[in-house]
Formats: structure tokens, C-alpha cells, sequence
């Protein structure tokens, strides 16, 4: 089959592993994390992304999202159809199933995540240029009080650094999600470096690449994968199967 494959920059690393032993040939464009510190506001630049794939007459457009947030929701296809994994966020696509991921967070609320492409590619400033020039840059999660001062002013900037770090006390440890890539132990070190100056209590899991290979790969289950025919969109359920084909 000829694919289009629009994921983001979090997986990077993991699919061009799969990429590597695909029998496809998947076109890959990867989008910068920072498109999903929009929020909802990501939906536009996703679909505009889609619309350009649309009519290159693809056998599918695969997401490598998930619904993030209802970010993905909305979601339209055209000619083509999308394919996405049924997941809440990255961290059910990194353990290889919602499921997998629910057991564990039942078990360890108030912990943060990373995996290798999440240690690699988020930066204090997450820039969406060039890939969107009309989007602003937002602050990402690392931003420092120096960068606030710099672009509110002193007080204001103090403020916001406050407001925008109070979050993470409410956490307690870290879980580095191992996917077994080239990068595994240098993002591991960068990790565990990151749950000691937090005081977080560290601990690694073994993720899965099964629900991504799957995407490119193949089969697409019902159970773990949305199809969107041509002339539906995305629309989310909030029910365990996350999201449906309207």
C-alpha cells in the first residue's frame, strides 16, 4: 500500500524504526510537539495538513495522535481515509494500548512521563516554525524564569512563571517509558537526571511499539483502531472506545 503517515514529533524515532522494516511506502511528515500545547487549536493545522495529503491519492492517512485532548476530534476526511489509534494521548500509544496505560495510572496517579522523543525534541520554547509561520511560539513545560522576565517584564513575569510551574508540585514522581530505540539510555540518564532535581521518585516501564507498528503496518482492528471513510469526520465518544466515524 502507498501511505501518508502525519504523526507527531514525540514518536519520530519509533516510527522511522518501523519505517525501516515496512513493507509499505509510507510518506512521513512529522509535526512539532509544540502544535499540541494548542489544545483544541490544533485541530486546523492537522486538517490543513490532511487536506494537502487528500488528493496525492494515498490508500490511507495515518495519525500518529491520538485524541489529545479533543485535539484530534473534528477531524475530516475527504477522498482518503484516516486511520487513528484509539487512545486517549501518547502515553497509551507509547505502552502499546489504552488499556495498559489506564492499569497503570490507577496505580500511579500524580506521576509526569517521558520517552525518548519526549526527552529529545521538548525544548524550554516550543517554536511550531517553520512548520506553521502564523501560529505564535508557546511556552512549553521547561520554560525558565529568565525567558517570563525576558518577554512579560519583571513582576509580570515572575507571576506567570508561578502560575505556570505551580502544577508540577502536585506531582510525585516520573516514569520513563523505555521504547527500546538508539536513544534509550541518553534520554533514560536525561530523565532520571529530571526526577532528582524535582525530588520525584523515578521508574522506568517497558513501553511497546505494537499499537504504532500496527498503524503503519497493519491490520487495522475495529478494537484498537478508528477508521474514518471519506466524507466522515472524528467525533469522540467518551466511552472506552474514545472515539467514532460520523
Amino acid at each position: 500500500m502507498r501511505l501518508k503517515a502525519i504523526a507527531c514529533q514525540v514518536f519520530t524515532r519509533e516510527i522511522e524504526d518501523i519505517l525501516a522494516r515496512s513493507s509499505h511506502t509510507v510518506d512521513l511528515e512529522i509535526i512539532p510537539m509544540g502544535l499540541h500545547s494548542l489544545g483544541v487549536e490544533m485541530r486546523p493545522h492537522l486538517q490543513e495538513t490532511i487536506d494537502a495529503a487528500d488528493p496525492l491519492g494515498y490508500d490511507a492517512i495515518l495519525l500518529g495522535y491520538a485524541l489529545c485532548g479533543r485535539g484530534t476530534e473534528g477531524l475530516r476526511a475527504h477522498h482518503t481515509q484516516l486511520v487513528l489509534p484509539r487512545a486517549h494521548d501518547c502515553i497509551g500509544l507509547l505502552m502499546g494500548s489504552r488499556h495498559l496505560y489506564a492499569s497503570y495510572f490507577a496505580d500511579h496517579p500524580g506521576v509526569y512521563y517521558r520517552s525518548p522523543g519526549w526527552v529529545e525534541f521538548q525544548t524550554p520554547d516550543l517554536k511550531l516554525e517553520p512548520a506553521f509561520p502564523s501560529q505564535k511560539s508557546s511556552f512549553g513545560e521547561q520554560t525558565t524564569l529568565e525567558e517570563f522576565i525576558a518577554k512579560y517584564g519583571d513582576e509580570n513575569g515572575r507571576f506567570l512563571y508561578d502560575q505556570f510551574s505551580a502544577f508540577r508540585g502536585h506531582y510525585s514522581g516520573l516514569t520513563y517509558i523505555s521504547t527500546g530505540i538508539a536513544s534509550d539510555e541518553s534520554s533514560r540518564i536525561r530523565a532520571r537526571a529530571e526526577a532528582q532535581k524535582e525530588g520525584w521518585a523515578f521508574e522506568e516501564v517497558h513501553g511497546s511499539l505494537s499499537l504504532i507498528e500496527r498503524l503503519v503496518n497493519g491490520p487495522w482492528s475495529a478494537a484498537d483502531f478508528l477508521i474514518v471513510p471519506p466524507g466522515s469526520r472524528i467525533r469522540a465518544t467518551l466511552d472506552e472506545n474514545i472515539a467514532e466515524a460520523v
